[in-house]
């Protein structure tokens, strides 16, 4: 397969993913992995190739595009979910999803290359941010929290780690994942909800359904989808996503 963006396309009409296949290819950068015709097939698609990007119909037999794209941030949330469709009535329900854009056909070519530049500008800027992980300092902290450790049942047994050693916590690949300091990874098999419930509030912040982050190691903000941002951190080559709501609490929080 050739070097480029992974890119797979799921519609029930042939034209309209043939006309997809013929923009993807005009554009450049994107490598077309696959094409499927209904919502499990999709996921399957998914799960074989780890595509970056997804162009996604809203209806389609056996599983929703919206279902769809539920199932597929519970495997990556970094995924770029891009909803091609001729409904426009699902838009609000496609975002709550974070979808980076919702395209509504028939559209034009220039709208479909607008799209395209954008997603290779994120993957562009998450490739540059991307460094070798680093060994950081212990975040400042005082109390509990300084010498709190949380317990995390896996199926080997368990681990204990230090909050303050913790950069970021996600779901992936239908668990969750801790990446700490010195470039350690710890997976569990308990619900996100339940770590947090288990970290510091004061030093941890939910930014959105997948990602919980350390306050004090965030170096940027950049935007990301329409009402979407990526989080940067300092001492990890993972970023997070945030929402435009908890973007926005994040700003008042430092102000």
């Amino acid at each position: 397969m050739e070097d480029g963006i992974r890119v797979v396309i799921a519609d029930d009409e042939d034209g309209m993913r043939m006309i997809l296949r013929k923009m993807i290819a005009k554009a450049g950068g994107f490598t077309l992995c696959a094409e499927a015709t209904n919502g499990p097939e999709l996921l399957r698609l998914v799960e074989q190739y780890r595509p970056q990007v997804c162009f996604l119909d809203v209806e389609m037999p056996g599983m929703t595009g919206l279902e769809c794209a539920r199932s597929i941030q519970d495997t990556d949330p970094r995924t770029i979910l891009v909803f091609a469709t001729a409904h426009d009535d699902y838009m609000a329900q496609a975002f709550e999803v974070y979808a980076f854009d919702y395209m509504v056909k028939p559209f034009k070519l220039e709208r479909v290359m607008k799209t395209l530049e954008r997603i290779r500008t994120v993957i562009s800027s998450r490739e540059k941010a991307a460094q070798p992980a680093q060994t950081l300092p212990a975040p400042r902290m005082t109390g509990a929290a300084a010498t709190g450790r949380i317990m995390l049942h896996h199926k080997e047994g368990l681990n204990f780690v230090n909050q303050a050693d913790i950069l970021l916590v996600q779901r992936e690949n239908r668990s969750t994942v801790l990446y700490a300091t010195q470039g350690r990874r710890f997976e569990t098999s308990e619900a996100l909800g339940d770590v947090e419930a288990r970290l510091d509030p004061k030093i941890f912040f939910r930014c959105h359904k997948s990602y919980i982050i350390n306050l004090n190691v965030i170096d940027s903000i950049t935007p990301y989808g329409r009402w979407t941002y990526v989080v940067h951190l300092v001492g990890t080559d993972q970023d997070a996503l945030i929402t435009h709501e908890k973007y926005e609490e994040l700003e008042r929080m430092f102000s």
